[in-house]
């Protein structure tokens, strides 16, 4: 009977979630965890299920990770969330690429991972106190700019003057942005002006020391191209994105989850 492994990252508003097989990536998923993670996790087994072909019982191992991985009572184990991530780049980083270091920016938090040539985990660093330089924070900008968070980076990219934004807070940050809306800055700008200022604010996480190596980016953040061209530019070297970058934590738990199995 051919074995199948899944991997679930529970975050604070979604649930990620993949199926992997012979260390192959065969299926993604997410949804929302509303007040209920088990019933959330066990529509994305059966979606999973159904999709392949199989039947529960080929599913062998179940691993959790992420905020609400104590909470999952479907998995068989869980893991932390930045070795979720470290082990999940041997999946979705781009062949023959090695990366130093990982650039994780979720709804809630961004991290910074250090890896060394086996991908484990050598060091790593969180912003996990403030919602500036999350994908939260570009929600919040968004709205206020009356557009969608799919659109902020690509809107950002066509600015020909970024604005200059100065508040790492982001309550000051959201006033500061709502007073160049009123001064009739051009919402391009404002945004071009805000991926930056993101992107200064997670590089002052990293440390001097482990700056060396390439770099990944992962988490739903890396699907914005307006940070992901900021990283380029303040660190002036090229950043790579990872394969489902969303489900990197996921994909991350599926491979211990084989390895346990």
């Amino acid at each position: 009977m051919d074995a199948y492994y899944v991997g679930l990252d529970g975050g604070s508003t979604y649930l990620k979630a993949a199926l992997m097989k012979n260390r192959k990536i065969i299926d993604v998923a997410v949804c929302s965890t509303g007040i209920n993670n088990n019933g959330a996790a066990e529509k994305l087994l059966a979606r999973f299920c159904k999709k392949a072909e199989i039947g529960r019982e080929h599913i062998r191992y179940i691993m959790a990770t992420g905020y609400s991985r104590k909470a999952l009572d479907v998995a068989d184990d869980d893991i932390s969330e930045i070795t979720a991530h470290a082990y999940g780049v041997r999946a979705t980083a781009p062949k023959e690429y090695r990366p130093g270091m990982i650039i994780d920016i979720g709804g809630q938090d961004s991290k910074i991972i250090y890896l060394d040539s086996h991908y484990n985990v050598k060091n790593f660093t969180m912003n996990d106190k403030c919602a500036a330089g999350t994908g939260k924070f570009m929600e919040v900008i968004a709205q206020i700019l009356e557009t969608t968070i799919d659109q902020v980076g690509p809107l950002s990219l066509e600015s020909k003057s970024p604005c200059d934004i100065n508040s790492t807070c982001v309550v000051f940050a959201q006033s500061e942005v709502i007073s160049l809306v009123a001064r009739k800055f051009d919402r391009k700008d404002i945004l071009a002006g805000m991926h930056l200022s993101m992107a200064k604010r997670i590089i002052k996480m990293m440390k001097k020391s482990e700056k060396g190596g390439d770099i990944l980016m992962t988490g739903g953040g890396a699907l914005n191209v307006g940070i992901h061209r900021a990283f380029e530019e303040e660190l002036m070297k090229e950043v790579y994105i990872a394969k489902f970058p969303q489900y990197n934590g996921a994909i991350g738990a599926a491979l211990i989850a084989g390895e346990r199995g």
